[in-house]
């Protein structure tokens, strides 16, 4: 049995357990939180950062997102997420990078050290200008995705791939921290309300972390 170690507004995590879910693999969870670098858990990962999979009787241990993805992707034949032609893999590729660079760094990372790590860690208010330019940032990139689905099906071409996974896992996160304004996204909407209704997603929406309560639409198909 892999042992995931995760916590639950961690993207990254949240990102791979829709791989595996969607590849039919099978995982325990083990909650970390990372900002305690608890001794057992950074003797895993030096960087003392999540997510980081075990499968202790054949001695693997694998860390990092993007390498557990790929790891899986090389490992298990059901449900390709990185399929295709060379373009095509490589336009998947571009978007994840896109997604766990430039939107987890601009808009899911000023959300959780507001609304969460202040809250939870340092006892402090958040900053409401940090805010509103997270959120104007979701807005504007979230523009882009209705821009990719006006001319795909999916966000990287004809079927699901491990881009549309990794976008609405940190869309999911934004999204519990109120960082996500739903108005005149019509087709994002759309493209995300059929990612939460997957058997995949529905665990990570009924998920709750600590005080912080999502908003009232956040685990809705219907929102």
């Amino acid at each position: 049995m892999w042992l995931l170690h995760q916590f639950p507004l961690c993207a990254f995590s949240r990102k791979v357990r829709l791989l595996l879910a969607e590849k039919g693999v099978d995982y325990e969870l083990i909650r970390e939180h990372p900002w305690e670098r608890r001794d057992e858990f950074v003797d895993l990962n030096p960087a003392g950062q999540t997510p980081v999979l075990i499968e202790s009787d054949r001695g693997i241990t694998l860390i990092d997102s993007d390498a557990i993805c790929e790891y899986f992707e090389e490992t298990v034949e059901r449900s390709p997420m990185i399929a295709g032609t060379p373009v095509a893999r490589a336009e998947i590729r571009r978007l994840v990078a896109w997604f766990d660079q430039q939107f987890h760094g601009e808009v899911v990372a000023p959300l959780m050290r507001e609304r969460m790590l202040k809250r939870l860690v340092h006892r402090t208010s958040p900053d409401t200008g940090a805010l509103r330019d997270a959120m104007r940032t979701a807005n504007a990139m979230i523009d882009y995705l209705d821009y990719l689905l006006d001319h795909r099906k999916w966000l990287a071409g004809a079927t699901m791939s491990l881009a549309d996974l990794t976008a609405a896992a940190h869309i999911s996160v934004a999204d519990y921290l109120g960082g996500v304004d739903w108005r005149s996204h019509e087709g994002t909407r759309a493209w995300y309300a059929g990612l939460k209704s997957r058997p995949g997603f529905r665990p990570l929406l009924a998920e709750r972390m600590g005080v912080i309560a999502p908003p009232a639409h956040y685990d809705k198909l219907d929102f």
